[in-house]
């Protein structure tokens, strides 16, 4: 018998593609429950559970204050809402966290085209509340701004890694006009919260990219002129600011919120026992932190308020030695979005900031913005994925090589041994 001759190409022709290895949905799963960072997995899941526990007890309060002489709504309105939110919120967690990190940046840019075109129908068909017309019907109501937030966070990462390729690349000035198109549709509306929220999360995200310092002082005077022409020309954000100075009648819920927060004490009144709640407006949204603090005490305050700044920074932990500048970046930029709602909101309820109408991240009963900050979540969970079975610098080799390390599982060989093969 004559053994089979081993494959060799003619001179010019390429060897063919190595046979890819088909895996099903257990492979995937597998695998994603090997590379996620279990501990930032662990964070988020205790904040969520927190939340629903902090809507519960925050339902009766709001359920009371929204019931009228036709329609009573029970109790537990809110928080079964919620429990519907939540599930939907952790199914769309994972499912963006299972996602490859090179197919992130193609969605990201699809995500921000569509929603930033919804931003732009709030002025003409916009539901209003509350005075402000933020709010789109399309079925579900929705606020895009909310939406945005992810595909903003990849496409400035995308367009600020451009200076790797070419340093002369005007890419501050070309980031700068997409977040002033954004701000600029935020302040139609008006909503000056979300506004600064996005110049936060840009100004973080230039920083790391390598903005000159010269340059921060020049934005930092820009930020306080637009805050100004913000307090002269729009009466939302002069309302909302002088209250936040001097108090007044018409816009005193952040001084009832913050009494509401130091009425319990450091233990709390206990479950469903606080007064102060029942004459809360937004007790299961915006207020819901001063919820927390009189039924479940300031240390559990203390609480949320760790477990938002261990979610951050363990992004960034994550994030040190990453050599794919558009991954930490993006991961930056969404934590930066993540972070700083969550501590804007604490800071309005303790009556250090004037009120925004911002919900707290994965605590609140958000409704629509749930799906949006799991979506966030999310994305942070895909990009702080790593292969525990390689090293950082036999990854920064295959990156280099333009080549994909893989893990054989059936011949118990790990991706640090495929590494060495590579390199041999």
């Amino acid at each position: 018998m004559n053994a089979k001759r081993p494959y060799v190409p003619l001179p010019g022709q390429s060897p063919p593609p190595a046979p890819r290895l088909r895996r099903d949905w257990k492979d995937h799963v597998r695998i994603w429950w090997r590379e996620v960072d279990r501990v930032l997995l662990g964070l988020i899941l205790g904040l969520m559970v927190l939340g629903s526990l902090a809507v519960a007890v925050a339902s009766p309060a709001s359920a009371a204050r929204l019931s009228t002489s036709e329609t009573t709504l029970p109790g537990s309105y809110f928080w079964m809402r919620h429990i519907v939110w939540q599930v939907m919120g952790l199914a769309t967690m994972i499912g963006i966290s299972l996602v490859p990190r090179e197919h992130l940046r193609r969605g990201g840019i699809v995500a921000a085209a569509v929603f930033f075109g919804f931003l732009m129908l709030v002025p003409l068909i916009g539901s209003e509340v509350n005075g402000a017309r933020r709010w789109l019907d399309l079925g579900m109501r929705f606020q895009p701004s909310e939406f945005l937030k992810p595909g903003f966070a990849i496409v400035l990462a995308w367009v600020l890694s451009w200076r790797t390729r070419d340093p002369d690349m005007p890419v501050i000035q070309t980031s700068g006009a997409m977040l002033a198109a954004v701000v600029f549709l935020m302040m139609l509306q008006p909503n000056l919260g979300g506004a600064i929220l996005f110049v936060g999360a840009w100004f973080v995200m230039v920083l790391l990219a390598g903005l000159p310092v010269q340059r921060v002082a020049v934005m930092a005077g820009l930020g306080s002129m637009a805050l100004v022409a913000a307090y002269l020309f729009y009466d939302n954000a002069r309302h909302r600011i002088d209250a936040f100075l001097g108090g007044g009648t018409a816009f005193d819920q952040v001084d009832l919120a913050s009494r509401t927060l130091m009425a319990g004490g450091w233990t709390g009144t206990g479950l469903w026992l606080g007064e102060q709640k029942m004459r809360l407006p937004e007790a299961h949204t915006d207020y819901i932190f001063s919820v927390i603090g009189e039924e479940l005490g300031l240390l559990t305050c203390a609480v949320v308020v760790i477990l938002y700044l261990s979610i951050v920074l363990r992004v960034f932990v994550r994030m040190v030695g990453e050599e794919d500048i558009f991954r930490l970046l993006a991961a930056s930029g969404l934590a930066a979005f993540f972070g700083g709602q969550a501590f804007i909101n604490m800071l309005v309820n303790l009556q250090l900031f004037p009120s925004k109408g911002m919900t707290l991240p994965l605590v609140s009963y958000g409704g629509s913005s749930t799906i949006a900050t799991c979506a966030v979540v999310g994305l942070l969970l895909a990009f702080t994925r790593r292969n525990p079975f390689l090293s950082r610098e036999g990854l920064a080799f295959a990156n280099r090589r333009g080549q994909k390390v893989p893990f054989d599982r059936r011949a118990g060989q790990s991706a640090r041994d495929a590494g060495k093969g590579i390199a041999a």
